[in-house]
């Protein structure tokens, strides 16, 4: 990791409590591997007055108490622990099978999405299903993981007006991006699938299967996988 990297990291304002730290302005696996070192840093040694670090694809929202810190303060400490970076060791990601029922009720819009791209529904599970996608972020909704590495075949905009309710499990894409939907919640991406598997589980000793830096393979399974699957997860 290059000992000049604050060279090109921007510090803006966020509020009265926030300090954004921005690495870079596209996603990037370089530049979000940069965020996840600093904010393995931060979290071993955070400077006074540090309440909460946040890393997203590419930079670190810090809030913090305006009655312990200052902006200054807090990027004078974060210039000083670049120094620390080159010794630090993100834990190696591990893949997690998602197994997806595509198309039919569990996937509304993967009709529309073959069509766009001159696709057949096949074509669509197969790119879809293909890559393993590094967790950018996670974010939006507990769980909800932002994945990198979409086929550009697949790139599809969201929804003109978006859905009041997304059930849970729902596998969608949006622009460059796809993801799934941990709870039920609103939504405007373009829905292509489901997993019967339980992403969020408040009871489980550890809630998530997965987080920011881990990789997602999705398996594609049959209606009647999906059945059996669910009834194992209630």
């Amino acid at each position: 990791m290059s000992g000049g990297l604050f060279k090109e990291v921007g510090f803006r304002i966020a509020g009265d409590q926030g300090l954004l730290v921005e690495y870079g302005d596209a996603i990037d696996l370089e530049v979000n591997y940069k965020v996840r070192a600093m904010a393995i840093v931060l979290g071993d040694d955070p400077p006074a007055g540090i309440l909460e670090i946040i890393p997203t694809y590419r930079s670190l929202l810090i809030l913090y108490d305006p009655a312990v810190a200052a902006p200054k303060d807090l990027k004078e400490a974060l210039i000083s622990l670049e120094e620390r970076l080159p010794g630090i060791r993100i834990p190696p990601p591990k893949t997690v099978e998602i197994p997806v029922c595509y198309g039919g009720e569990f996937g509304p819009d993967i009709e529309f999405v073959a069509e766009s791209h001159g696709l057949s529904v096949a074509d669509v599970v197969r790119l879809h299903s293909e890559p393993e996608y590094p967790i950018y972020m996670i974010g939006f909704t507990p769980g909800f993981p932002f994945l990198g590495g979409l086929s550009e075949t697949l790139h599809t905009p969201r929804l003109g007006t978006p859905r009041t309710l997304v059930p849970e499990g729902s596998v969608g894409i949006a622009n460059n991006q796809t993801g799934m939907y941990p709870v039920a919640s609103p939504g405007g991406w373009q829905l292509i699938g489901r997993t019967p598997i339980k992403l969020f589980a408040p009871e489980r000793p550890n809630p998530f299967l997965y987080q920011a830096g881990d990789r997602i393979k999705f398996k594609p399974i049959s209606p009647e996988e999906y059945s059996r699957l669910a009834r194992e997860e209630e």
